[in-house]
């Protein structure tokens, strides 16, 4: 049996007066992820569970950005699934549309944090409560009120949830809403790769508003990422925006009167997940508000610098919701990014509050060199920041790479199913 998590004290009120409501369409389970990294899935003693789905993790990037985001999905009429909306409603994402399944589980999904950051995964949903989302089940109202309804392609490999996806799809474009995806692939979920490929851009030029990694680019195209022609075949004459991430290297931008690239923000990755969700979020958070950034070619070079800061804040940390950042913390970090006091920019340091509020400079150019002589006024400049006075204690670190500057690459990713 299906039911909403209305009564169930889940839901979270639509801020009143506004018309600037992303509503992100798809999964949300449970990422469990090993305690320590740089080990195969057998050989990890522990396993620590996180909230995961790309579209949940945009919600919750939204609203942690001071967004009006909501989500649209199913999960099980289980423990998992309760401990799931309780996440999205702590983080001020409105709940209304989720749906609960007895007669499936919350999907879960065993994670791998390579020595790289990079992950690999192991999937449980046979079927899990996500692929048996039907049509009637959608809270066609909160469609409506979309200016923005994100997506990922991973509800497109089984029915009913396939259909559904169409539906919400119509729903909302009829409404007058951009429609924005994200492809999001995961191969280890399709059928084969042909399969991928196919139910990918089967929805392709629907979408006003598309977002691919470099990884996906090779995969879709056969092509260079950082060839723009190559990229513009995947141009389609009705879409607005595309956008080609490069991890820590920035950003690829296509519209139909320009194209350009924004470079990224260097920081020392710890964990990929969810960055190029915070990405998404990012950007979506300032056109859900200003959609006529898209023809402002500097206006969304900022919104983009915005996207890329909101990715890198997001690999600092392990997990991706936890990691989130405020619109705080990715503006102190872009004007940190910008000053000459450093080439290389920063890390999250959880101890010195909750996570997503303090950056903390850990690298900088003098120090690297070794000239402690030079130090002095580098702190001081941090220090009218208000990132705190580092100590050299606090700066060493048996890392070799914080004696000289290195380019430290976070891969845009994405937890999913």
């Amino acid at each position: 049996m299906a039911c909403s998590c209305v009564g169930r004290l889940f839901c979270n009120p639509l801020k009143p007066g506004r018309n600037d409501l992303v509503v992100c369409f798809g999964e949300l389970l449970i990422d469990f992820v090993p305690t320590v990294g740089g080990v195969p899935l057998a050989d990890a003693p522990a396993f620590k569970k996180a909230p995961g789905g790309a579209p949940a993790n945009v919600a919750c990037g939204i609203a942690k950005l001071g967004g009006n985001s909501a989500f649209v999905g199913k999960v099980g009429d289980d423990e998992f699934g309760y401990m799931l909306c309780d996440v999205l409603k702590d983080n001020k994402v409105e709940t209304k549309g989720i749906r609960f399944d007895s007669q499936a589980r919350t999907a879960l999904a065993f994670v791998t944090l390579r020595e790289d950051g990079e992950r690999e995964f192991m999937f449980y949903r046979n079927p899990s409560a996500d692929m048996l989302f039907e049509v009637h089940e959608l809270d066609t109202d909160l469609l409506k009120q979309a200016s923005i309804l994100h997506y990922g392609s991973i509800s497109l490999i089984t029915e009913p949830s396939r259909s559904t996806h169409l539906e919400a799809m119509r729903i909302a474009k009829e409404a007058g809403a951009l429609l924005s995806y994200d492809p999001n692939l995961r191969l280890a979920l399709w059928p084969s790769a042909a399969a991928a490929k196919e139910g990918i851009k089967s929805i392709w030029e629907r979408a006003d508003i598309i977002k691919v990694s470099d990884e996906e680019v090779v995969f879709l195209t056969d092509g260079d990422p950082k060839d723009d022609q190559n990229n513009m075949k995947m141009f389609h004459p009705r879409c607005k925006l595309m956008l080609v991430t490069e991890g820590g290297e920035g950003c690829r931008y296509y519209t139909p009167k320009f194209r350009g690239h924004v470079n990224g923000v260097k920081v020392q990755v710890v964990d990929t997940t969810g960055a190029g969700d915070a990405f998404c979020a990012g950007l979506l958070s300032q056109l859900a508000v200003v959609p006529s950034i898209i023809d402002d070619e500097p206006k969304l070079r900022n919104a983009l610098t915005f996207a890329n800061a909101c990715g890198a804040i997001t690999t600092t940390e392990r997990g991706a919701i936890p990691a989130l950042p405020d619109k705080d913390t990715v503006l102190r970090l872009i004007r940190i990014s910008r000053s000459p006091a450093c080439d290389y920019i920063c890390i999250m340091e959880p101890h010195l509050g909750s996570p997503g509020k303090y950056l903390f400079l850990r690298a900088i150019a003098s120090f690297n060199h070794g000239d402690e002589g030079k130090l002095e006024p580098n702190i001081s400049q941090i220090s009218r920041w208000g990132c705190g006075t580092p100590t050299r204690s606090s700066m060493s670190s048996p890392d070799a790479s914080w004696h000289g500057y290195q380019k430290w690459r976070y891969r845009n990713s994405t937890t999913t199913l």
